[in-house]
């Protein structure tokens, strides 16, 4: 399928010249290193750029990426890739207790937290080296070691595609869940493209979420009895450094699958089978099992088919140790998926975007 005969061009206002560029790669673009490949190309650096290929290329099928952290590519995508960098961030309110920052979608999300922690800024120190962008962050509702997104997010400026018009989403309006929010319903995936999220920091002194077993049990080691946002941003970062691998030398989304979330009834039944299972109880009636561990006793750790593996260190891991194809860690997750209802009767859920 091809739309135009040559790459199409446009002036933004500050009078950059910018080419949708024909036929790329996307193995540099997803941290899968799926080797496929897109019939366009386009790098968003404003909101005009955007409403004027919105504008001028309606019928085109569109694919919004960020960070290309949380995707598995099937396939050759046939249409234009919105590869999103609209980049800044600033303070736009401020108080003796919190400030409200303004952060462009196309800002490393990690850097951010960095950013914040040196700046003496707290609520987001839990959710360091997650890999992405911050435009994707409210997207899958972001969460590591006690905290989510949702914990300190204002509000999801964005653009309708459909459209073309500029929506603001409150912090009720995102319908935040876990991994979950409005914009994962089937009726919104890929429709809005998300440009800023106004997020609110704390002032010293901070409140500290050190409770999650392994953030507790990091800080013990290092003895710290009274942690800081610098810390707790660094104990996490040790933590996340120690189960999973690095993108950049071993193709992975991180987090495969969701941890699942079970009733009371069937979470008696497993104790009373798994003594040792680890579990967090979300209220008296649901309990959360990590995927890892279910997957791990069921004997996938360090699984490989091919170059499409489970982690050795991480089962919740599913990598790339070379040439796999998007297809071929797609079937082991089924796999995975299968051998897991069969052992535990419990369904895993895929947390990485699929795009067939």
């Amino acid at each position: 399928m091809r739309f135009c005969k040559k790459p199409w061009k446009h002036t933004t206002r500050n009078k950059k010249r910018r080419i949708i560029e024909k036929n790329v790669s996307l193995k540099s673009y997803n941290t899968f290193g799926i080797d496929v490949r897109a019939d366009w190309l386009a790098v968003i650096e404003s909101e005009e750029q955007l409403l004027t290929i919105l504008d001028d290329l309606p019928g085109m099928p569109k694919l919004i990426l960020g960070g290309g952290s949380n995707v598995l590519f099937l396939n050759d995508f046939r249409g234009l890739i919105l590869l999103n960098r609209i980049k800044g961030k600033k303070i736009i309110r401020e108080t003796d207790k919190d400030i409200i920052v303004r952060v462009k979608a196309g800002e490393n999300w990690h850097e951010l937290v960095m950013w914040a922690v040196e700046n003496n800024y707290g609520g987001i120190e839990n959710l360091a080296l997650i890999p992405g962008n911050a435009g994707t962050a409210p997207v899958q509702n972001i969460g590591a070691y006690g905290r989510e997104i949702k914990d300190v997010l204002e509000q999801v400026t964005a653009i309708d595609m459909k459209t073309g018009k500029r929506t603001v989403f409150s912090n009720r309006d995102c319908a935040f869940g876990y991994r979950h929010s409005i914009f994962k319903e089937p009726e919104n995936k890929g429709r809005y493209y998300i440009t800023e999220i106004d997020l609110r920091l704390t002032k010293p002194p901070h409140p500290l979420y050190t409770e999650y077993g392994s953030l507790r049990k990091k800080l013990q080691e290092k003895n710290i009895t009274s942690p800081t946002i610098k810390s707790i941003a660094e104990a996490v970062i040790e933590i996340r450094r120690s189960k999973l691998p690095d993108p950049a030398k071993i193709g992975n989304a991180g987090s495969f699958f969701k941890n699942p979330v079970i009733s009371e009834n069937k979470f008696r039944h497993l104790i009373s089978r798994y003594h040792g299972m680890p579990h967090y109880r979300l209220n008296e009636n649901r309990v959360k099992i990590p995927a890892g561990w279910l997957i791990e006793k069921a004997g996938l750790k360090g699984y490989r088919e091919g170059d499409a593996g489970v982690h050795e260190k991480q089962a919740l891991v599913l990598v790339n140790y070379g040439n796999a194809t998007g297809q071929q860690i797609f079937d082991l997750s089924e796999k995975i998926i299968r051998i897991v209802r069969e052992k535990f009767d419990i369904l895993l859920q895929r947390e990485v975007n699929i795009v067939p």
